[in-house]
């Protein structure tokens, strides 16, 4: 399907019984970043360097990221982008929320705009409500260090995990943003991962390191094969392509759910 166009979810409905349902559009403006629009109000998760957030933020009111690595964070392009809106806001782990703040007066954004989070928190942004999922970034190897990494979910229904395998507690998402491809994916976790969360459809991201020849088709193959086997539909978008997703409102069940998240690991069961 060329870029630019929009797909419908298959066998949407306005209502399911007495239960409202809403409507999301996803755009893929590559690799990581994804944009979110429901009754004319954006959020863009992840404008790093390897995508290209300049049309991603356009209209956004929101922007989430889930960890500091510049494939996720074009920190240039979020800082222009809050001081060319003032009443836009930013929310990411606290290094990177800190890194922004640092050059947040020089590039003529008010601190406020920035916000640090983290993992077990719930809150809304331009007319979304957004749950926090994770803590920490997939291990690239023993010698690099791990850095913090915040997984959104919007809505209830569509799952971000950034660069993690952190399955949600909770009812599954509808869609999972997965990542294809990276120094600390391979492609048994890639398949795992859609296996683990079982969402109705995944959709590729993180796949700029792949090229378009071989690479890429050979992961989207064994993708689509895992998924089919486990009823997940596999929707692999264009940059610049649209899906809409829809399902229920959220409701308070999810609470339970943060609270999972939200509880220290006992380090002591662990460490001895």
């Amino acid at each position: 399907m060329p870029s630019g166009t929009c797909r419908t979810a298959q066998g949407s409905v306005s209502r399911m019984g007495t239960v409202m349902t809403i409507s999301i559009e996803l755009t893929k403006f590559g690799h990581a970043c994804v944009r979110l629009e429901k009754e004319g109000r954006r959020i863009v998760i992840d404008p790093g360097e390897y995508s290209d957030p300049a049309p991603a933020l356009e209209g956004a009111e929101h922007v989430l990221i889930t960890h500091q690595h510049p494939d996720h964070l074009d920190e240039g392009a979020v800082l222009a982008f809050l001081a060319a809106n003032s009443s836009a806001t930013v929310r990411a782990p606290e290094v990177p929320a800190a890194r922004l703040a640092a050059r947040a007066a020089d590039a003529g954004v008010d601190a406020i705009q920035i916000i640090a989070t983290g993992a077990g928190e719930k809150f809304e942004c331009a007319g979304f409500s957004v749950r926090t999922v994770g803590g920490q970034h997939a291990v690239i190897h023993a010698y690099i260090p791990v850095v913090a990494n915040t997984g959104y979910i919007i809505d209830g229904l569509v799952y971000h995990p950034g660069d993690s395998f952190i399955v949600p507690a909770g009812p599954a998402p509808d869609t999972l943003l997965v990542p294809l491809s990276a120094p600390w994916n391979k492609m048994a976790e890639m398949v795992d991962f859609i296996v683990g969360v079982r969402p109705r459809q995944a959709i590729p991201v993180h796949d700029a390191l792949l090229n378009d020849s071989v690479g890429r088709p050979l992961y989207i193959k064994r993708a689509q094969m895992f998924a089919d086997r486990h009823g997940v539909r596999l929707t692999d978008l264009a940059v610049g392509e649209t899906d809409v997703i829809e399902g229920p409102e959220p409701t308070d069940t999810d609470a339970a759910a943060d609270a999972v998240f939200a509880d220290k690991l006992d380090l002591k069961h662990f460490n001895g």
